[in-house]
């Protein structure tokens, strides 16, 4: 969980240019002011990216604070580990 939590911060960072030491499971959009719409959709491009998953509207719609994403991105790397081709 360290590692996905230190590549989520690094998708904050890049994405709102701001020190990944201020990111915490508990950070919500609103102790970030770049973390609106827009700003959530660019982080959401930047986490696709880093991580090689895709995110669905339910998705986005419950990564409410780095917890959730985290979460998120667990399970969609879960799914794409565990994918088999046939």
């Amino acid at each position: 969980m360290e590692e996905l939590l230190a590549i989520v911060k690094a998708a904050f960072s890049s994405t709102f240019d701001i020190d990944p030491q201020t990111i915490t499971f508990d950070s919500t959009p609103n102790d970030f002011p770049a973390w609106d719409s827009m700003g959530h959709v660019e982080l959401a491009s930047s986490l696709e990216h880093a991580f090689g998953v895709s995110f669905d509207v339910d998705d986005l719609m419950a990564m409410e604070n780095v917890k959730e994403i985290c979460r998120v991105v667990q399970s969609k790397l879960g799914k794409v580990q565990g994918a088999r081709v046939q």
